[in-house]
């Protein structure tokens, strides 16, 4: 196979890989997914890991039909990448990308929530060892996933995911670790600790060396008190085996014959006691890597299987971490078309405080909710009305995290859901520019996906928002009655309710409702949708606030004649309610 047969690599990075791996090495290294290789070759991690998700899932990446469904997905990435234990883990999360099939959904859910579950098991202390032995060998390579094996079987824990680790063979390991730690010199075929008598001959050829360099220092050393030449060679050949420990016999084999002065003597001795220690050096460096050499062949089916479940473990780890830290359930995949879901929360606003769940559906299900709060089932579109920062635009970005999620075979942020699997997914925030370009290039990205046999999820907030009024009930109307006609699930937030009456029969129209203003003049809302019924966006509630919080009087005037417009008996109920309510 040709490099250049792979989505998004031209000849220019063709070129590139070939030049710095090979064009097996970068094969190897795409199919494998591994993004460490490919950046360290020269691409950029963000290039790496676009080429990756194309060469791994490109059968199911036409998933994400627009870019607002894009940037949800790798916002979702960008969150569970946080709960990697490895770089090579977080790696391989960014490469994670929607599976072709239910059966492989499936299988790698299995996996996350056995992972999970083994993890929240665990106690503390375990916890703590574990990720301390995936950061001290987060090196990358064979002999880091060899180390890493070791020090996770150190820890004792060996059920669940782990089992795969603790049943390596440590003697094994223990011989791996020691030929590839042997291998792994640096500018030498046999790294220092391998061997000791290797490690001693070239600790004292170096220090012939130092001794080389200074033989003027030599000579002034020795020469005092030695009046012949024998007596002379005697304190060469002490001084010598008393700074370095090398054998008398070797240096005294290194001395030359017919030296006409001390120096040349000297320089003449050191420099071939250096060329008999470099040659023992090299003989040694030579045996010891033959040795090594076939250790490693004979440890390599261990270190392959290293390197196979660490990595995978630390996937697993980093899955089930990022499941735990969101408190992420198992979805129920399902034949029917709908997306539905039982107190889901969205996991951006995980970190805010009072966040309320939302149940919400459309399609047929079968959710097991209280009747109060039980979503129709049935209707295949929703028209979804009501408050301004009613939490609509939100609910919208919480389905489409549940179903991309569900598709990557990953848990939902839900108690309970149930998703039917489709082609596309279309999500379209809302986006405030009103011309005829952003007209068009919406209903390029929206329309096209409705328009084959695929099955497909629509979520489109304020459509109203690139065109005038009229113009956008019309084409709203029109989006909505094709959605039905496709057979497709959607959602559609507007404020143009009243404007797309009559709905399709199975389309229906649900609402979220502004409360009023707390003590701190804050807008209270239900963010729980209620059903069939047409939201309202309560704009008394917000004069309501800009009238108590001015502090200019000509300002507040300006506010008071709104609150006239909006209705002046409701702004000032809704102040009294607010200054009067007690929610202690």
């Amino acid at each position: 196979m040709r490099l250049e047969e792979y989505w998004g690599i031209g000849p220019k990075t063709s070129e590139l890989l070939t030049e710095e791996l090979g064009v097996e090495r970068a094969i190897e290294a795409i199919e494998s997914a591994d993004t460490r290789t490919l950046t360290a070759a020269g691409l950029s991690r963000g290039r790496a890991t676009r080429i990756l998700r194309r060469a791994t899932g490109a059968e199911s990446m036409d998933l994400l039909a627009t870019r607002d469904t894009r940037d949800v997905y790798k916002e979702l990435l960008d969150l569970a990448e946080e709960y990697a234990v490895t770089a090579d883990a977080a790696d391989r999360v960014r490469v994670l990308t929607p599976l072709p099939t239910r059966e492989r959904m499936t299988e790698r859910l299995d996996d996350v929530l056995a992972a999970r579950d083994t993890w929240a098991g665990l106690a503390d202390a375990d916890q703590r060892a574990i990720l301390s032995a995936f950061a001290d060998h987060d090196a990358g390579g064979e002999r880091a996933a060899v180390e890493t094996a070791l020090a996770l079987q150190a820890t004792g824990v060996d059920s669940g995911v782990f089992e795969r680790v603790a049943a390596l063979d440590g003697d094994a390991l223990d011989d791996a670790r020691a030929a590839l730690a042997g291998l792994a010199g640096e500018g030498d075929r046999v790294g220092e600790g391998a061997d000791e008598e290797l490690d001693r001959l070239r600790d004292r050829h170096g220090q012939v060396e130092d001794l080389a360099a200074s033989a003027p220092d030599v000579v002034e050393a020795i020469k005092e008190g030695a009046r012949r030449p024998d007596e002379f060679q005697d304190a060469l050949v002490r001084h010598v085996t008393g700074e370095t420990g090398i054998e008398a016999a070797r240096v005294r084999d290194a001395m030359p014959e017919g030296a006409t002065d001390a120096r040349d003597f000297v320089d003449a001795a050191l420099r071939e006691l250096r060329r008999s220690l470099r040659t023992a050096v090299e003989e040694r460096e030579t045996a010891v890597a033959e040795e090594l050499s076939e250790a490693l062949a004979d440890a390599q089916p261990t270190i392959e299987a290293a390197v196979t479940a660490v990595g995978d473990l630390a996937l697993s780890v980093s899955l089930a971490r990022f499941a735990l830290a969101y408190d992420l359930r198992r979805p129920t995949f399902v034949d029917r078309d709908t997306v539905a879901v039982k107190r889901a929360r969205n996991l951006t606003l995980a970190d805010t405080d009072g966040v309320q769940p939302v149940t919400y559906a459309v399609g047929d299900h079968t959710l097991d909710v209280e009747r109060a709060n039980a979503p129709p089932t049935g209707d295949r579109v929703a028209v979804l009305t009501g408050a301004n920062s009613g939490g609509k635009t939100t609910l919208l970005e919480t389905l489409c995290q549940v179903q991309l999620l569900a598709q990557m075979g990953l848990p939902v942020p839900a108690e309970a859901a149930e998703v039917g699997i489709v082609d596309t997914v279309v999500f379209h925030r809302r986006h405030a520019s009103f011309n005829a370009g952003v007209l068009e290039s919406t209903l390029r990205s929206v329309v096209p996906p409705l328009s084959g046999d695929d099955r497909t999820l629509m979520l489109v907030d304020e459509f109203e928002a690139i065109t005038e009024p009229g113009s956008a009930a019309n084409l709203l109307h029109g989006l909505v009655t094709l959605t039905v006609e496709r057979g497709a699930l959607g959602v559609f937030v507007t404020h143009l309710a009243a404007d797309l009456e009559p709905l399709p029969e199975v389309a229906r129209t649900d609402g979220i409702f502004a409360e009023g203003l707390d003590p701190d003049l804050e807008l209270r809302v239900d963010y729980q949708p209620r059903f069939g019924t047409v939201g309202k966006s309560t704009p008394e509630f917000i004069v309501s606030r800009l009238v108590a919080n001015a502090g200019d009087p000509v300002e507040r005037s300006g506010f008071e004649t709104l609150a006239q417009a909006v209705g002046e008996e409701a702004v000032q109920r809704t102040l009294s309610d607010a200054m009067w309510t007690d929610d202690a």
